[in-house]
């Protein structure tokens, strides 16, 4: 097996995830798994300004990371015929930046800015002309001999995803026709989305492994795919490349992923609060010291699924295990 990162259940892209992303991407609305309404809303989006030959609102996507952001851009591309032009907040540094790519846009382009809410204040100040009027607004030299030149722009959609939409400012956010929600995936989603990135790796796989990989990917469909080749690797090695249950059990127990999807980190930080602190309260830069991991990478990584289980809450003195935390590890509460 690959040399695995310690954080394989990481919804964020890791090194190897975006050569294989490319193969298993869907190119169409109708190949495109779950987000139902945000899809039927799309659609209709779509076939209203094709039908009037107009390019579509500006479109703001937002959500966890690993749910499919980046693949709806594609796919609106696609469905719209337009040329799809990458980007991110982080590499747009400057007003410059922004206007070589807006002045190279053609008529029916979309713009899609990932991690739109990190870009610099003076960039999005440029940016309100240009998605409200198709303008740029450009001020050549300095002090009084300044003069403000407007550049009349092609009309064009930006589609803009954020993983926190809080962190995007008002005006900004006012500037989107449509604002979409990207909301973590069931099950029997997560099945179809591992049985369909199989049949295009050429992987036999029945619905009992597809299953167990969607029953322990954290309802993200881009931890689902990396598991499902974590599980392919092993069954090459160990069983002849036959994926069974049994054999996709041993390849998920390997990597210590339980049935709810926890890692060994998880299940340590829960451990240590149950078994060092009678189930809590603690605080959170004593369970980073704990667990050897940094107060933010135990606040934005770990706790966030552990609180959506329901296996941990906050409380004003700390962070409590839950009766289910003491369930799922098997231990008992201390009276």
């Amino acid at each position: 097996m690959d040399n695995l990162p310690d954080n394989l259940l990481s919804p964020d892209t890791l090194d190897g995830d975006q050569l294989v992303e490319l193969t298993l991407r869907p190119q169409a609305l109708t190949d495109y798994v779950g987000q139902t309404k945000v899809k039927d809303n799309l659609a209709i989006l779509i076939e209203a300004a094709k039908g009037r030959s107009e390019s579509l609102e500006h479109i703001l996507l937002y959500g966890a990371p690993g749910l499919g952001k980046t693949t709806l851009a594609h796919i609106i591309a696609n469905e719209m015929n337009g040329r799809l032009r990458v980007t991110s907040g982080p590499a747009i540094e400057k007003a410059g930046d922004l206007a070589a790519i807006l002045t190279n846009l053609a008529d029916g382009d979309l713009l899609f800015i990932d991690e739109i809410h990190r870009l610099p204040k003076t960039v999005e100040e440029i940016l309100y002309p240009a998605m409200e009027d198709q303008v740029l607004d450009l001020i050549i030299g300095k002090g009084p001999s300044a003069k403000t030149l407007r550049l009349n722009l092609a009309k064009f959609t930006i589609i803009g995803a954020t993983t926190k939409v809080s962190l995007l400012s008002s005006p900004l956010r006012d500037r989107f026709g449509m604002v979409y929600h990207l909301d973590f995936y069931e099950a029997p989603e997560l099945q179809d989305i591992v049985n369909r990135s199989a049949r295009i790796l050429q992987l036999e796989l029945d619905g009992e492994p597809a299953g167990e990989i969607a029953m322990r990917s954290r309802r993200t469909p881009r931890i689902a795919n990396r598991l499902l080749r974590r599980v392919r690797d092993y069954c090459q090695v160990k069983h002849k490349g036959l994926i069974s249950l049994d054999s996709c059990r041993q390849a998920l127990d390997l990597l210590e992923i339980d049935q709810l999807g926890l890692d060994n980190i998880d299940r340590q930080i829960l451990s240590i609060i149950i078994d060092k602190f009678n189930g809590g309260p603690v605080g959170l830069a004593t369970i980073a010291a704990a667990t050897g991991e940094d107060v933010a990478t135990v606040e934005e990584v770990y706790e966030p699924f552990l609180l959506r289980l329901g296996l941990l809450d906050r409380s004003p003195r700390g962070r409590v295990a839950t009766p289910a935390a003491y369930e799922h590890l098997g231990k008992t509460k201390l009276v």
